[in-house]
Order: C-alpha cells, then sequence, then structure tokens
C-alpha cells in the first residue's frame, strides 16, 4: 500500500472495496449513504465526493440495510487485493455487535417460516403447484 497525503472519500472507498466503481462511491455520497460518523448527535454530516480522508476519521457507510461504523487505519489511493482492503479500516464494536445481531434476526426469521424462498426460474414441478392453485380459485361451484 502507497501512503498518500492526503485522498478523495470516493476514491478511499473504492480502494477500500466498499463500491465496485468510484461512479457508485460518488452516487452513494450524494445520496448521503456515506456520512461523517456521529459524535452524540442522531446523525453525522453529509459529505461531499471531494472530501479528503485522514487516518483516525469516522464514518458510517449504509449498504442496503446494513449501516457500518468505521474508522480509517490507513490511506491508499489504488485498489488492491480484498486483504490489503480490510486493513484500511476497522468497524468499530458497536457496529459489528449490530450487524451480526441483525444476520442472526434474518436467520431466525427464515427458519420460522419467513417468506419462502424461490430462486431463478420455476421448475417444473413448481409450475403444475401454480397451475392448480390457479385453477382451484377460477373453478365453478360443480366442478371438482
Amino acid at each position: 500500500m502507497s501512503e498518500a497525503a492526503a485522498v478523495r472519500i470516493d476514491k478511499w472507498l473504492w480502494a477500500a472495496r466498499f463500491y465496485k466503481t468510484r461512479s457508485l462511491a460518488t452516487d452513494a455520497i450524494d445520496a448521503g449513504h456515506v456520512r461523517r460518523a456521529s459524535v452524540g448527535s442522531i446523525s453525522g454530516d453529509r459529505l461531499k465526493p471531494a472530501q479528503t480522508v485522514k487516518v483516525g476519521d469516522g464514518f458510517s457507510i449504509q449498504r442496503g440495510e446494513n449501516i457500518q461504523e468505521i474508522t480509517v487505519t490507513a490511506i491508499t489511493d489504488r485498489r488492491g487485493s480484498a486483504t490489503d482492503a480490510a486493513h484500511l479500516f476497522k468497524e468499530t464494536d458497536a457496529s459489528s455487535a449490530a450487524r451480526l445481531e441483525r444476520v442472526a434476526a434474518r436467520a431466525a426469521s427464515d427458519l420460522q417460516g419467513g417468506q419462502p424462498v424461490m430462486r431463478g426460474r420455476p421448475t417444473k414441478q413448481d409450475r403444475r403447484r401454480l397451475a392448480d392453485l390457479f385453477a382451484k380459485n377460477y373453478r365453478t361451484n360443480g366442478e371438482p
């Protein structure tokens, strides 16, 4: 990792592998999904893509329903391997505990019969079951 004096946050997020492209990182920043870490307030300040990143800065990154609170531990402007990217930041203990709790809650709801999981195209058996279901709904009273 080459140490850079100052790097834009969109470039750092791309190098740390939070987003696949810099344009996706810029869009996330503009949408308010990346914020300065909150200190005593409910939410942190919104950022601009040109904001410079320094070691020790804290950020809140929202991707989907997952929110990560991270602290910058190293700065680079080059995208490297995933193991190199893991050394660029450290997730806070509270953030990792909340994330693991959400994962456990989702797994528990799936085990308790949450929404049925259908992946991909329906199989022949699935199509027959759907056809039977719809046929039952459209039958008249005298038909079996």
